[in-house]
């Protein structure tokens, strides 16, 4: 594994200054790009774990605070092991944080982090990839619609309400994509529920989207979140398998 240097930045938005958490080989060259949406819970240590594991593969990762609106990270106080069907008010403080989250706000952001990434001396030329985990999956998957000529690769992971009946569900956005992307769906999911897992694959196979879209069988919303209750270890792994050979055939 590649030497990683993670470290604190902020990046001017229009509506503020998004603080975010950058991490990439620590040897001076420029990498290819990836944009990487975090779950609700946002920039923790567990996260920064998982940062710092894709730069060790050779990318430069920047992991946005989406919620930067609300505050600095941490918007909102988590328990270092996250269980949030004991700990109800976690969600009950995060709710109303997220449904401020517009679909026009998150892609005027996303199109102030992807010109960030390209113009920091820390990334290589061409289009980067997007990976996002629950709710920054859909969050990628509006970015590879909104950012089409931007975005080679796009990975989502236990992504809730992808391909709902709301005028503005993010797969509607299929027939602008030109990356490759891949899901891997939890089977365990009420976010997702098999329909909406098929009126996703429906609409990127009617656009013709290069796609992969699997179900882990057994696993849970947030099945990668290794500080949370709904984590799977071997879901996890087959997760990194996944997303870095994507990352390698695409970037």
């Amino acid at each position: 594994m590649t030497a990683v240097r993670g470290t604190s930045v902020d990046i001017p938005t229009q509506d503020g200054v998004a603080d975010a958490y950058l991490a990439h080989p620590d040897d001076g060259q420029p990498h290819p790009a990836v944009l990487f949406y975090t779950d609700a819970f946002g920039i923790r240590p567990q996260l920064q774990k998982m940062a710092d594991r894709l730069a060790g593969a050779g990318y430069t990762v920047l992991a946005p605070n989406v919620f930067y609106r609300h505050g600095r990270t941490p918007v909102t106080e988590l328990p270092e092991f996250i269980d949030p069907a004991g700990r109800p008010e976690i969600f009950e403080r995060l709710g109303p944080i997220i449904q401020s989250l517009t679909p026009e706000a998150a892609m005027r952001d996303a199109d102030v982090y992807l010109h960030w990434l390209a113009a920091s001396p820390l990334t290589t030329e061409g289009p980067v990839g997007v990976t996002g985990y629950c709710m920054g999956a859909g969050l990628a998957l509006r970015t590879a619609g909104t950012y089409p000529e931007r975005v080679a690769a796009m990975a989502g992971f236990h992504g809730g309400r992808l391909a709902t009946e709301s005028a503005d569900s993010p797969h509607l956005l299929a027939g602008r994509i030109a990356a490759e992307l891949y899901f891997g769906h939890a089977d365990q999911d009420p976010s997702l529920p098999p329909e909406q897992i098929n009126r996703l694959d429906e609409a990127l196979t009617a656009a013709g989207v290069r796609h992969r879209s699997e179900v882990y069988t057994g696993a849970q919303h947030g099945f990668t979140q290794a500080d949370t209750a709904s984590y799977d270890s071997a879901a996890d792994d087959r997760h990194w398998t996944a997303l870095l050979a994507l990352l390698d055939r695409t970037l």
